[in-house]
């Protein structure tokens, strides 16, 4: 009699998975792939987002401090208009100078003391059409105050650069006298912004949130782009107190009274105490 074999049955552990669990796999699988994509994608948006913001406040705060530091120690110019404040049109968009000597500098070479002549304004770069905000220090007597030196960019992608002056009564948008024609046009009338020094200056500043795009190449330079970022401005803004103003302007109003007795008061006004209100706070 002859026995008939066992089939031998395949181990549990070597089982293959069926076609329906493989495709439950590739579904989990693709769900979870495109999660990933999604999140990273999400992620890359928002550092072209964030790091560009992250500049232009670092660079905004850098600006401000720089101009600040000079103005705190702002003195009258060797020649000319002691303090000077235009106001300018760059375009449509404002971008005002600012001219002025300090003594926030520090000597770089030999001669040199700690008084420095300084410019702030704003250009358009002619390639790009691009506005960037420049400081010029000159540390030497120069036959023009106003000119000569070294030249330095400060900030990019510049919207705005407005510059307000306090008198210790009321806000001017522009400072001194550049043609020395004031007195003759204005001889009747009190206009304390045409000399000395302001108590204060307000500096507005406005920066691209975004990068700008480069303009096209046949675009005129002068002209806003197009492509520029509609995003609105970074809008960074500062008081600054300037310290020496009473100094300077008492020594200018002792000089052209004609009195030695009569010593002239902050703000601009030669007369002594009690004759009449002080400078107001801003």
């Amino acid at each position: 009699m002859t026995r008939t074999p066992r089939r031998s049955q395949r181990p549990i552990s070597q089982r293959a998975f069926t076609l329906v669990e493989m495709m439950i796999s590739a579904a989990l699988m693709a769900v979870l792939l495109g999660a990933a994509y999604a999140c990273l994608r999400a992620g890359l948006d928002s550092r072209k987002i964030v790091e560009p913001r992250g500049d232009a406040l670092q660079t905004g705060r850098v600006a401000l401090g720089l101009l600040s530091a000079e103005l705190r120690s702002a003195c009258a110019l060797h020649k000319g208009p002691e303090f000077l404040g235009m106001k300018r049109q760059l375009g449509t968009m404002q971008a005002d100078n600012l001219d002025f000597a300090t003594h926030h500098y520090t000597p770089q070479k030999p001669g040199e003391g700690d008084y420095c002549s300084v410019s702030w304004y704003v250009e358009r770069d002619p390639s790009t059409g691009e506005a960037r905000l420049w400081r010029r220090r000159n540390p030497t007597l120069a036959f023009d105050p106003l000119s000569g030196g070294a030249r330095e960019e400060i900030a990019t992608g510049v919207r705005g650069f407005q510059v307000e002056y306090y008198d210790g009564f009321d806000w001017f948008d522009t400072w001194g006298d550049p043609n020395g024609e004031a007195k003759r046009q204005n001889s009747n009338r009190d206009r304390p912004n045409l000399v000395g020094l302001p108590e204060a200056v307000r500096v507005t500043l406005l920066l691209d949130a975004e990068p700008q795009k480069r303009k096209p190449p046949g675009e005129p330079a002068g002209a806003e782009s197009a492509n520029a970022s509609e995003a609105p401005p970074l809008t960074f803004q500062s008081v600054i107190r300037l310290n020496l103003a009473g100094i300077s302007t008492g020594s200018s109003a002792s000089g052209t009274s004609g009195s030695p007795g009569n010593s002239g008061a902050p703000g601009g006004s030669p007369a002594g105490p009690g004759s009449g209100p002080g400078p107001r706070p801003f």
